[in-house]
């Protein structure tokens, strides 16, 4: 019996980015079309099988242990760039300032689809997503170099609106303008969520 339920919520592809190095700048530089494998973005610096943990993972592993990467994208909602640009008074964000992988438009209050959901393509790329991406002080400095004044808003603007990670289940082609399934795990909302998270 499937565990991934299709449904009738799509997103078309309006950005796709690469970031060459995190030590130089999370600055994504963007593309037209990419061929994905299982690491990733061919050569983007958060490609490959693993990477070191990090602080979205502190409260399991020290920092820098080597664990599965599931971190291999970072997606973000036009519309949540939209808001966030909004709150922070700013015209727009551009998506290279975010480190973005994917920009994608069309699915609702995207940054909280449920974990282990899949974007599918038409072509048959697969995209798991892990968990919602926080934001943190990194985009804050690409925006305060081109916006002086406003790095420091970005990170409670994003606070609910900063997209996703996620990683490659099954590789191909991805270009600008493709169109995206959203699959949802088929299972109810664990009932004792609020205790665990209260404990």
């Amino acid at each position: 019996m499937p565990a991934l339920k299709p449904t009738s919520f799509t997103a078309a592809i309006t950005w796709l980015g690469w970031v060459p190095s995190r030590e130089a700048s999370l600055r994504a530089e963007p593309l037209d079309v990419v061929e994905v494998t299982l690491d990733g973005f061919p050569g983007e610096d958060h490609g490959g099988p693993t990477r070191p943990s990090c602080s979205r993972v502190r409260s399991q592993y020290a920092r820098g242990t080597e664990i599965r990467n599931t971190r291999q994208l970072c997606i973000v909602s036009a519309e949540e760039l939209a808001l966030t640009a909004e709150a922070m008074g700013l015209e727009r964000i551009d998506p290279s300032w975010v480190g973005a992988s994917l920009v994608i438009e069309g699915i609702p209050d995207f940054t909280h689809v449920p974990p282990a959901s899949r974007l599918m393509s038409e072509s048959g790329v697969g995209i798991a997503i892990d968990i919602e991406n926080r934001p943190c002080i990194y985009p804050g400095k690409e925006i305060e170099a081109e916006a002086e004044g406003f790095g420091k808003l970005y990170k409670p603007a994003a606070k609910g609106r900063r997209g996703v990670t996620a990683w490659i289940e099954h590789g191909g082609v991805l270009a600008v303008g493709d169109e995206l399934v959203l699959h949802v795990p088929d299972q109810p909302v664990w009932p004792h969520l609020d205790a665990a998270r209260a404990s």
